[in-house]
């Protein structure tokens, strides 16, 4: 979508933050050149970066650095750094403690600005960094008391639903809804991201034999809807739709991406879903209605978790691209493909991910979509270590010149 039409958009829909754009504003078939060839940095459990909790600020420094270096030799253009892992912040934020994952204790200063630190050093190599947050999850276990004791999800423990083994804030709270945002927002106001960045985690993903009980809230606000599904989607309707806004009033040009579960329905669900029998449809089963985000033009980009190699049954690399492919055609938002790197050489991966052309060949499939305007791949440690060659052959077969991201 041109940057007029949305900060028009912005404007008017602030004032009611209850409008979707209006598709129709919306240039058609117009798109700038470039191509996204994105990575992600993860930071829960240490999964990226940095390597374990409680390293010297230069160590840490030194492994950021590194892995934007990586980035720069396999001629990347973007780096997906996650900030905002578990309801906490990787920079002095007045609404959330430090990360535990920077010295081991929650709330701990690691005696430097991660995310003010990664943004200036990833522009300095002419790589974009988007920002990528977790809106509800707030930790990998169930215990309160173990959060830093000026945790929100401390002094507001009816904000918080445990399940399956984890805490989450409940996204039927509006003012939940209202704290994460600013939350996040704190870091675009004082940092000149890219893009903020969500990922596939909105309502979490079903544990068989538990229910997330937000029975008092959707008593509370759930009237007027069909059943519990629909309001459920509606509230996360909403956190994007008003993220989307707020941005763009914060930090105008900062754009707003999400990277969703791949499979949005199965077509034996709904005839408007793809060819797959996959086991979790994030409209059903996370509350995510991850088409209409693209069809109502809320969003900059999509950047669905194709994780499956070509020719998988339950949900075929080969099927679902050109699926998304039509979802995003003639629409303001643009589509980029999440990659499934970590799966390459894994020996519990199906052999497909055995042979190091698989991702090269996803790449060459996309080509013949104009909707696919690049790829990013999972994750960092897994550029580093490329078990097999994998990523080393993209790079031969796609990667030979420097490419500027879409603009």
């Amino acid at each position: 979508m041109g940057r007029l039409s949305r900060r028009t958009f912005a404007l008017a829909a602030l004032a009611t933050l209850a409008a979707a754009p209006d598709a129709s504003a919306v240039p058609r078939g117009r798109h700038a050149s470039g191509e996204m060839r994105g990575m992600w940095v993860a930071t829960v459990g240490n999964r990226d970066w940095p390597s374990r909790p409680g390293l010297s600020a230069a160590q840490q420094h030194a492994e950021l650095v590194g892995h934007l270096d990586l980035a720069v030799r396999d001629r990347l253009n973007a780096v997906m750094f996650q900030v905002r892992p578990t309801a906490d912040a990787l920079w002095p934020s007045p609404y959330e403690p430090w990360s535990e994952y920077l010295t081991g204790t929650q709330g701990r200063d690691p005696g430097w600005n991660p995310l003010r630190t990664a943004v200036a050093e990833a522009h300095a190599r002419g790589l974009e960094l988007h920002a990528w947050f977790n809106p509800y999850r707030v930790a990998l276990h169930t215990d309160l008391t173990r959060l830093a004791a000026s945790h929100p999800a401390r002094r507001h423990p009816d904000w918080v639903v445990p399940y399956g083994g984890k805490l989450y804030y409940n996204p039927g709270l509006p003012e939940v809804r209202a704290f994460v945002q600013e939350a996040m927002l704190d870091a675009v106001r004082k940092y000149p991201v890219d893009a903020v960045h969500f990922d596939d985690y909105f309502y979490p993903y079903p544990v068989a034999g538990q229910t997330f009980d937000d029975d008092e809230a959707y008593d509370r606000y759930g009237s007027g809807f069909a059943d519990r599904a629909a309001w459920r989607r509606d509230n996360i309707d909403r956190l994007v739709r008003e993220m989307a806004v707020r941005i763009k009033l914060t930090r105008p040009g900062t754009r707003f991406g999400i990277s969703p579960f791949g499979v949005w329905r199965n077509a034996a669900t709904d005839p408007l879903g793809s060819d797959t029998t996959a086991g979790v449809q994030t409209y059903d089963d996370l509350h995510a209605d991850t088409r209409k985000w693209v069809r109502e033009n809320w969003i900059d980009y999509i950047a669905p978790q194709i994780y499956w190699n070509i020719g998988f049954a339950a949900a075929d690399y080969a099927k679902l691209l050109p699926w998304w492919a039509q979802v995003a055609r003639g629409s303001g938002t643009r589509l980029y493909v999440g990659e499934a790197l970590y799966k390459a050489g894994d020996p519990a991966q199906p052999a497909a991910w055995q042979d190091p052309a698989e991702l090269s060949r996803h790449l060459t499939l996309a080509k013949k979509y104009p909707q696919a305007r690049g790829h990013i791949f999972f994750a960092a440690t897994d550029v580093a270590t490329d078990r097999i060659g994998a990523m080393a052959r993209v790079v031969a077969d796609h990667y030979r010149q420097p490419a500027r991201p879409p603009r």
